[in-house]
């Protein structure tokens, strides 16, 4: 282990599992680093179980900040929060005009924003990064979405980009880009975790529907690998078909049906949804994601209302085999829109906020590592890249665009299904909604402008007058 003197280029506070795995990523690709840990046991044993590797064991903050080479490059792997200002309250203090903090937890963009502020006072330089691809991620490469000053960027470069994950056919594009000022890599990275609660609740209603076909975990999980090998390859798609396959040690049963079906949530779906009614955007897909866990979570409830309210038996009458390739084309077609909706969020939010983001960058960057890669980003990255420029929504892209009126018949009808046999498939139905909705010409909010008119007086414009001019009515009174 190098001396406690040594001029490391990279220091990292917070040795949690992903916190480790992240220093062991760095330090194999040639630059040592010195770690911190609250709990000074933690570090030592961890220097401890890596002998040989370029680490310096520091025992406090100013020590860490003793063994960096300037300008210092200081990685929190912190929990987001208060956590994150206690810390930068006794770092700050120690570092010199030029230095550089990069938090790489999932933090509030606003946040964010509130502590580049506080540090750009004080010369130093604050970088929001998301970082995404879990503990294996961390490890061997993740998709890593770094925001705050340009002058950041172009000294993290070359350790980003060494570490990130590569995807291309000679894999060597790496998953990294400076995703613009202040907040906007933690804004993207809460915008990304958004997708991925629609897209893991799309796979669980899909995987629903099959239960109510009748289908076995071992069937399932054939399905899922075929998938996984054509259109809708993802990380997502490969491990449900692992989980599908995996067996209880204690009863032998397949584990997913003796997991409690109550599902956790750390909070970034939920800013999702807030950031998208501050902005006016519809994210439908993800709002039903995150309100179907919501709804897991209220197990007691559920199980009393079971005795009590009325429904059909979760029985579908299509044999699987029938089922299977229209439920492709619904989970496809629900997928698209979901990203279609976070695509528009990032835009709304990105021209509001002056961030200038790359879209299809960020879809390139999200090809490999991260929770979310699949090979339909690639197609999502070259929409943006076309000749006739950033298409208005996603789902008008000429690719898009094909899939979802060859998919849309099928989509219905999955749909259909689920809802009259009871079976619950809010993101599907959502999506499917949405799409309907942008599709329509005309839409009944002619009735809602007019309801709006009659009890408060907020005018409403007509079809056979110039756009922007008002009217009112004197509607008849109404009384009781």
């Amino acid at each position: 282990m190098p001396a406690a003197n040594a001029a490391n280029p990279f220091g990292l506070v917070g040795l949690a599992v992903m916190g480790q795995n992240l220093v062991l990523n760095i330090e194999s690709r040639g630059f040592a680093v010195s770690v911190y840990n609250r709990s000074g046991e933690v570090t030592e044993a961890f220097a401890a179980a890596h002998p040989g590797k370029r680490l310096t064991a520091t025992k406090s903050l100013p020590e860490l900040v003793a063994t960096l080479a300037r300008p210092r490059k200081i990685l929190l792997m912190v929990k987001a929060g208060g956590a994150v200002d206690a810390v930068l309250d006794q770092l700050v203090p120690l570092l010199e005009a030029g230095d550089i903090v990069i938090d790489g937890g999932n933090s509030h963009y606003t946040d964010t924003e509130r502590r580049d502020a506080a540090l750009a006072a004080k010369g130093l330089r604050f970088v929001g990064c998301g970082v995404s691809g879990g503990e294996e991620g961390a490890r061997k490469g993740p998709s890593i979405m770094p925001g705050g000053p340009a002058s950041a960027w172009q000294v993290l470069k070359p350790i980003f980009e060494s570490i990130a994950a590569k995807v291309g056919p000679n894999r060597d594009e790496p998953c990294v880009m400076h995703i613009g000022e202040g907040g906007a890599g933690h804004y993207v990275k809460m915008v990304h975790n958004g997708i991925e609660y629609g897209d893991m609740q799309l796979i669980c209603e899909a995987y629903a529907l099959m239960q109510a076909a009748g289908m076995g975990t071992d069937a399932m999980a054939d399905v899922f690998a075929r998938w996984n090998d054509g259109e809708l390859q993802s990380y997502l798609i490969e491990i449900t078909s692992h989980i599908l396959r995996q067996r209880d040690a204690d009863t032998g049963a397949p584990l997913v049906d003796v997991i409690l079906d109550k599902a956790g949530q750390k909070g970034t779906g939920q800013w999702t949804l807030a950031s998208a009614a501050d902005n006016a955007v519809v994210v439908s897909t993800i709002n039903a994601a995150v309100e179907a866990r919501v709804l897991s979570s209220m197990k007691a409830a559920r199980v009393a209302a079971s005795t009590r309210l009325q429904g059909p038996a979760p029985r579908l009458a299509m044999p699987a085999a029938e089922l299977v390739p229209r439920l492709h084309e619904a989970l496809y077609a629900s997928k698209i829109v979901s990203y279609a909706q976070g695509l528009d969020l990032m835009r709304t939010m990105g021209e509001k906020k002056g961030w200038n983001l790359d879209l299809g960058g960020i879809a390139r960057i999200w090809r490999g590592g991260c929770i979310i890669r699949a090979r339909f980003l690639g197609h999502i990255a070259e929409a943006w890249r076309a000749p006739a420029g950033a298409p208005a929504n996603l789902m008008l892209a000429p690719f898009f665009e094909a899939v979802l009126n060859r998919a849309q018949a099928a989509w219905r009808e999955v749909v259909a299904m689920g809802v009259t046999a009871g079976v619950p498939v809010p993101a599907m139905g959502a999506s499917l909604a949405y799409y309907d909705a942008y599709r329509s010409a005309r839409l009944p909010a002619n009735l809602l402008q007019a309801q709006r008119d009659f009890f408060g007086a907020h005018t409403y414009e007509r079809i056979d007058r110039p756009a922007g001019r008002a009217f009112h009515t004197q509607w008849p009174e109404v009384i009781g």
